[in-house]
């Protein structure tokens, strides 16, 4: 059974930047596509980036582009989003999502990670 554990969020001040990671476990992280989602209070969950399975990113939202990356190290088995200029309306739960090689649908699901940038 495929499971994802995110790390690294915290409280950052606006301009601040964060990394969170997303270490991969009871799979092979070079046979899964990534993406990362975030849920803000009182909002739906949304896509922010996703990597493909060879690396690739695939697309990012538009709040996002220019401001936030992905990046994976299969060797580790773990995929980070590096996020910088953070805004206070980046504050939200942060979730990875896995998805099987072949599949656009992320099937595979971490627990979450809170990121709070203060204003």
């Amino acid at each position: 059974q495929v499971q994802l554990v995110e790390s690294g969020g915290g409280l950052v001040q606006t301009g601040g930047s964060l990394r969170l990671s997303c270490v991969v476990s009871g799979g092979t992280l070079g046979n899964y596509g990534m993406g990362w989602y975030r849920q803000a209070p009182g909002k739906e969950r949304e896509f922010v980036i996703g990597s493909t399975w060879s690396g690739a990113t695939t697309s990012s939202a538009d709040s996002v582009r220019g401001r936030f990356t992905i990046a994976r190290d299969n060797a580790m088995n773990t995929v980070y989003l590096q996020m910088n200029s953070l805004k206070p309306e980046d504050t939200a739960v942060y979730y990875c999502a896995a998805s099987s090689k072949g599949s656009s649908r992320y099937s595979y699901w971490g627990q979450g990670t809170q990121v709070t940038v203060s204003s």
